[in-house]
């Protein structure tokens, strides 16, 4: 048997180290060391066919488009933040004119560094310039057809079909003010130069596809359905399916581009594998609800546990000076891992912490992760925050090298979530020995068992509390001990991906 492991979004942005990149990329990583039975072939799709991934790695002119691309995300982090403060400073929202024009003379001063980051991604890569620019355009074509969804139904058009031909077709028209762009970005492309990074791969009938990577914002789905149809099986791993059952945390534009998605893939993939027993149960409830019970019935489910290892630590690594000046502080650090966005709830942990402070605990809390959605009054709460540089500190681009020292060296990790479908730097944490508070959710007590001291979500002095018990006696308040902690490596969780497919797949095709 022969799995085809999809690494699309990974192959294409090879420095990104977010959460779902981190696991494709290990668990690309370690595919060697699966079933010899079994061929795993690291794959990457485009429109025009499935190319075999011979290194993951970037070429030197690639690392520096990424760096480029780096600095253009922060570079855009910062001038939006910045945006806010002046909305918050100057009292716009009460003035709702003003609001938009200075939105509008903000959007127009952002073209500088958006035209000066087209221009460097030509100079340095024309062959990937489409590949660049891709993102920008999905999120441009879902927004505008969103807009104009909500002007059909705010004119009342379903019901008039004369009128809304008309509509659509001006809206077909305005369209191209971003197509043709694009259009002209993909002719100037030449192919991609991947110095042997890739080569042209033919599926065969019997072959298995596994979209392991993220792709709902891919383009590959017409592809997906001819290997289909030509004997190709498709399993789909899934991480979560928070953009369905809490859309409040997300995005509106990714909201309605997973639920697409996770439409078609329903419909289309003949197993699903989830990175935990609780989002697999999820998913078998919501296939139930689009295709019907019976037709459910021909899908399997299964599911895997992610490792723990952060395989991009260097021995040489730099620990940049802020990191090392907050751990010189006589002050146990209490460290929280994740992206900035509504769901990771930080402003709890700031409430809670404020707690603390003001009954006279002397503990500091480590925020580190990358500025994420729907976060700018938290960002501007904590960067104006009077404990800022004292007892509070933010990371929003520390490497693999400089959040393993934070692991090392913090006194227990806290992790207040909403929702989510793993909730890796537990794992990463406790496998270093690290003791973590946690939120009281299912996937949390799946994961983390009668190891995670678990705390009401609703309310910031239930942490509080646990946390000057923990300064004041010393013994975590967990029923069992880290040190017992035990779980698999990222080597031991892709053999146990393999196995849950191939095991799955023999049956199904039978």
């Amino acid at each position: 048997m022969r799995l085809l492991f999809e690494c699309t979004y990974v192959y294409d942005h090879p420095l990104v180290n977010s959460g779902i990149q981190r696991v494709v990329r290990n668990v690309i990583n370690h595919l060697g060391a699966s079933d010899p039975g079994v061929e795993c072939v690291p794959v990457f799709l485009r429109s025009d066919g499935v190319y075999r991934v011979n290194r993951l790695a970037p070429t030197r002119r690639e690392r520096w488009t990424y760096r480029v691309q780096e600095v253009h995300q922060r570079t855009q982090h910062r001038y939006w933040l910045f945006h806010h403060r002046a909305e918050l400073v100057l009292g716009l929202d009460r003035f709702a004119r003003a609001r938009w024009l200075m939105e509008r003379c903000f959007r127009l001063v952002s073209m500088l560094f958006v035209f000066s980051f087209v221009t460097a991604l030509l100079l340095l890569e024309p062959g990937r310039l489409h590949l660049r620019l891709r993102p920008w355009f999905d999120r441009t074509r879902n927004r505008y057809w969103l807009r104009h969804q909500t002007l059909e139904n705010f004119l009342r058009l379903p019901g008039r079909r004369a009128l809304r031909y008309a509509v659509y077709q001006l809206a077909r028209l305005g369209s191209l003010s971003f197509v043709l762009p694009w259009r002209l970005a993909t002719v100037l492309s030449s192919p991609p130069q991947d110095g042997g990074r890739a080569d042209r791969l033919v599926a065969q009938a019997g072959d298995v596809l596994v979209l392991l990577d993220s792709s709902w914002h891919s383009d590959f789905f017409a592809l997906t359905e001819k290997l289909k149809s030509e004997g190709v099986g498709i399993v789909a791993v899934v991480y979560d399916l928070i953009p369905l059952t809490h859309p409040q945390f997300c995005d509106e534009n990714l909201v309605r581009v997973f639920d697409q998605w996770f439409g078609w893939v329903a419909r289309t993939a003949d197993g699903f594998v989830a990175i935990s027993q609780t989002i697999s149960d999820q998913v078998r409830q919501d296939l139930i609800r689009r295709i019907g019970a019976q037709a459910g019935e021909w899908k399997w489910h299964g599911s895997f546990r992610l490792g723990s290892e952060l395989d991009q630590v260097r021995a040489d690594g730099l620990v940049r000076k802020p990191v090392q000046s907050m751990f010189a502080l006589d002050l146990p650090v209490y460290l929280m891992v994740g992206t900035i966005e509504p769901r990771k709830n930080h402003a709890y942990l700031v409430d809670a912490f404020e707690k603390i402070w003001a009954d006279g605990g002397q503990v500091a809390l480590c925020i580190v992760g990358k500025v994420g959605w729907k976060c700018a009054d938290l960002v501007h709460r904590i960067c104006q925050h009077p404990e800022l540089g004292k007892r509070l500190f933010m990371f929003n681009d520390l490497s693999d090298t400089e959040l393993g020292r934070c692991y090392q060296q913090s006194k227990a990790l806290v992790f207040p979530s909403f929702v989510e479908g793993f909730g890796l730097p537990l794992v990463e944490a406790m496998q270093r020995g690290l003791p973590a508070f946690a939120s009281d959710i299912a996937v949390f007590r799946e994961v983390g068992g009668d190891f995670l001291a678990y705390f009401d979500i609703t309310d910031p002095a239930s942490l509080a509390r646990s946390i000057l018990e923990f300064e004041n006696s010393g013994q975590f308040p967990a029923a069992k001990a880290v040190s017992d902690w035990v779980w698999p490596g990222w080597k031991a969780s892709a053999q146990e991906l393999v196995r849950v497919i191939s095991s799955h797949a023999h049956r199904h095709q039978r």
